[in-house]
């Protein structure tokens, strides 16, 4: 139900009698109000202290007991509405019109892998996109500093070694906007890239890549602090050669992505990861231009894809290629497929995302001076009804 006390155009809102989740495992207040004013929550508090609030020109919405939540941040996905993020600025704004739709209120951008030119030039022109879009917080060039091995959807003939040159090349063309880079730290110069991304203030991300678990540990010994879509693109646990998921886990500096869609890695598999590190688990989609489309014929850079009941796989080879993925089903699966209780899954969606790129301190959470990124769930599908971005209301899908 709604409420609305006002005389003209509202300029703030405030949402009552909600159970809020705050962004930390745990972090959950029942009968609690949050008050947002622009783009900015001015107010967090009980229902009580909400009648003290100032209310002129103030819509107030009555959750009912649902759950609010921070906005979703996807740090790992390509694209969506049939556009991917390598087609441009003018198909990005489509692509994240979409998510939006779908609770994801800020995110970083990922390229696959191309020829070092062509991801220049498309890391220059998403610069601006990041310069001129709050919500899009950096960008994320998952090639082409890949493993043959383990490419998945990444184009052979264009991957490279990660060396220092190579990785600088990249990082120059983003202009300061890149955020994150996947590389397989085993191939030649990728321990010193390590250290060049990490000096430079950039996410090191070991992921596609054929490394042991001694290489794994060397490279987070160096710098690197993520694992990309954990389980995919990798060597699995074995009991005589545990990988990189288990040097993953073994390190409390590093976050694990996982993609929790049920098909690119089994609920209960997910789960190990949330019963082991849970503080450390961040959700994403890893999806592509199929996302929210119907199944059919994509392209994913230069490769085609199939999707068939909203599987994405190549055309050529029948590997994974992307997910079909949102955030807000990201969410709801972890909850009613992998078994995680709410508080948890909305923090490996929300402060977990921010805190794995060092923005945790300016997104994330539901606190005062955070941005208005609010979220009003379904209490039976975990499904977002109502959405707030930069205090903005978006339609819901």
């Amino acid at each position: 139900m709604v409420v609305t006390n006002m005389t003209k155009t509202p300029t703030a809102t405030i949402i009552t009698n909600a159970t809020l989740y705050n962004g930390n495992i745990g972090g959950v207040q029942r009968d609690a109000a949050l008050r947002f004013e622009g783009n900015r929550i001015t107010h967090v508090g009980n229902v009580a202290e909400a009648d003290t609030w100032p209310k002129e020109n103030t819509e107030i919405i009555d959750a009912q007991g649902a759950p609010v939540v921070p906005g979703y941040i996807d740090v790992h996905h390509h694209g969506g509405g049939g556009v991917a993020y390598d087609d441009g600025p003018e198909a990005a704004l489509k692509a994240l019109a979409e998510h939006a739709q779908h609770g994801t209120t800020r995110c970083v951008l990922s390229f696959v892998t191309d020829s070092l030119d062509i991801m220049e030039k498309r890391l220059h022109e998403a610069a601006e996109l990041v310069r001129n879009n709050p919500r899009v917080l950096g960008l994320h060039p998952e090639g082409p500093f890949l493993d043959v091995g383990h490419k998945g959807a990444h184009p052979e003939k264009e991957l490279k070694d990660p060396t220092p040159e190579n990785v600088q090349r990249l990082i120059d063309a983003g202009e300061g906007t890149v955020v994150q880079m996947t590389l397989a730290p085993e191939k030649k110069g990728g321990l010193e890239s390590v250290e060049l991304l990490a000096k430079q203030g950039v996410v090191a991300a070991v992921g596609h890549t054929s490394c042991d678990y001694e290489t794994a540990r060397e490279a987070f010994n160096r710098g690197a602090t993520q694992l990309t879509h954990a389980f995919n693109g990798m060597n699995g646990i074995h009991h005589r050669a545990p990988g990189p998921v288990i040097a993953s886990l073994r390190d409390e500096r590093v976050w694990l992505e996982i993609i929790n869609d049920g098909i690119h890695v089994h609920p209960q598999v997910v789960r190990s990861l949330f019963v082991e590190a849970p503080e450390r688990v961040v959700l994403v989609t890893d999806a592509m231009s199929a996302t929210c489309n119907p199944d059919g014929h994509y392209m994913l850079g230069q490769l085609e894809v199939v999707v068939k009941d909203g599987v994405a796989r190549l055309a050529e080879g029948d590997s994974l290629a992307g997910s079909t993925l949102t955030m807000d089903r990201a969410v709801a699966n972890a909850v009613h497929q992998v078994g995680v209780d709410l508080s948890t899954a909305i923090a490996a969606a929300t402060s977990h995302a921010a805190r794995c790129i060092g923005m945790d301190k300016d997104y994330g959470y539901l606190a005062v001076d955070y941005p208005a990124d609010v979220l009003i769930l379904d209490e039976d599908t975990l499904l977002p009804h109502r959405i707030f971005a930069d205090g903005e209301e978006v339609t819901a899908a």
